[in-house]
C-alpha cells in the first residue's frame, strides 16, 4: 500500500511539493518523477495479484517484487549518496519488508 500512495502522490502532487518533501525530484526531470510513480503503482499491484489469483498472481508478485527491490536498492543508493539518512533508512526498511516477500513467495 506504500507503494500505490507514494506513486500516487509522485503522479498527482505538483513539483515544488514534491522537492519539499524527497528533494531529489530538485534534480531529476518530471517526466522522470512521474514515470516512478507509474512504475511504483504497478509494481504494487503486481504484489497485490495473488489476491486474485495464486497460479495467474504468483508470478506478477514474484516479478514485481523483483522490480521492487530493484528500486529499493537504487533509491537507497541515491539518498545515501546525497547524504539523505532519512529516506536512506525509509528504503532500507522498504528493502527489509519486500525481500522477505520476495524470497519466501518463491518456494511457496
Amino acid at each position: 500500500m506504500f507503494f500505490i500512495a507514494a506513486g500516487y502522490a509522485k503522479l498527482t502532487e505538483p513539483m515544488t511539493n514534491l522537492i519539499n518533501l524527497m528533494g531529489w525530484p530538485a534534480v531529476a526531470p518530471e517526466n522522470m518523477v512521474r514515470g516512478l510513480g507509474v512504475v511504483e503503482i504497478v509494481l504494487a499491484m503486481g504484489v497485490l495479484s495473488p489476491l486474485i489469483s495464486w497460479r495467474v498472481g504468483r508470478p506478477l508478485l514474484l516479478t514485481a517484487a523483483t522490480g521492487l527491490v530493484v528500486l529499493e536498492t537504487a533509491m537507497l543508493a541515491v539518498h545515501a549518496v546525497n547524504q539523505d539518512i532519512a529516506l536512506a533508512a525509509v528504503n532500507a526498511v522498504l528493502l527489509a519488508f519486500t525481500v522477505p516477500v520476495l524470497l519466501g513467495r518463491r518456494r511457496a
